[in-house]
């Protein structure tokens, strides 16, 4: 009796996931900046900035002031602490923690936030570079409570699908951003869809094993491909993942702005410009 088997997939050929730089950013008060469009981002984009922010009784009062963005999308994921909301496509409220502030930029936007109650606060917030169809479109932003947010194992999914579950939030390109937590020794395997060649993790809290030791604090990036990534957690751990097909423009960057191209970026420094002259005239504080 003959027997026969199918050959292995490409993935499984690949392969393993290597680490190719690590970071533990710049600390300056309660925030933590992993990266940013003059360094990592110009590597790992679509994803250009990512904050990793602390607020607790030492920190003091926090408060983001108003400011404008054009040309990108934010993405805000508080762990623990909930953070009060206000931005000039009319939105305001207080974002729980587990919730997600999405905030497409666009043409211009201007916006605020700060944490509120006496819990400490911890979290990510992630800027996303927008493709040329997208990047002087105009503002709009969601906010998603906590139940709104789909698991899938032991991952929420942020942004883009993963498994079966798919964001309620659009992306605007392809890509994928989850938070992930693990209990001590627990072990995940992340499958990046098709095209994912950019990925990277940054851990809150907790030690994870990616190949090698990732602390808390850390942000690193895997060499570029689309084979699997595995983890184990060496202790409970809470991390966030981005995996995204490269985006294929150039970074033009302004002050708060980040557009594929001079004339995207005057157009949305124009339209930034008009509306703080608005706010002023209102009386806001920016």
């Amino acid at each position: 009796m003959s027997t026969t088997s199918k050959a292995p997939s490409v993935k499984a050929a690949l392969a393993p996931r290597a680490i190719v730089h690590r970071t533990r950013g710049q600390t300056h008060g309660p925030i933590t900046r992993l990266m940013s469009p003059g360094d990592l981002g110009q590597v790992l984009k679509p994803f250009i900035f990512l904050d990793l922010v602390n607020f607790d009784s030492a920190s003091g009062p926090t408060r983001f002031g108003m400011h404008p963005h054009s040309g990108i999308a934010t993405l805000t994921f508080m762990l623990q602490g909930d953070v009060r909301y206000e931005d000039t496509t009319g939105q305001a409220g207080v974002l729980p923690a587990g919730g997600v502030e999405w905030m497409q930029a666009g043409a211009g936007v201007w916006h605020t936030g700060e944490p509120v109650g006496s819990q400490p606060g911890r979290g990510f917030q992630l800027w996303v570079a927008l493709p040329a169809t997208t990047e002087n479109a105009p503002a709009h932003s969601q906010y998603l409570a906590p139940a709104q947010v789909p698991q899938a194992g032991p991952a929420r999914v942020l942004l883009g699908h993963y498994g079966r579950e798919q964001s309620v939030v659009a992306a605007p390109s392809a890509m994928t951003y989850l938070a992930i937590h693990l209990r001590a020794g627990e072990r995940w395997r992340y499958t990046p869809p098709a095209g994912h060649t950019v990925a990277w993790v940054a851990v809150a809290n907790g030690e994870l094993d990616a190949g090698a030791s990732v602390g808390a604090g850390e942000l690193v990036t895997f060499a570029a491909s689309e084979a699997d990534i595995d983890f184990v957690a060496g202790t409970d751990t809470r991390f966030v993942l981005g995996s995204a097909a490269p985006h294929p423009h150039d970074l033009v960057m302004g002050r708060y702005s980040v557009h594929t191209s001079r004339a995207a970026l005057i157009k949305g420094e124009a339209e930034i410009e008009r509306i703080g002259q608005q706010l002023q005239q209102t009386g806001a504080r920016i």
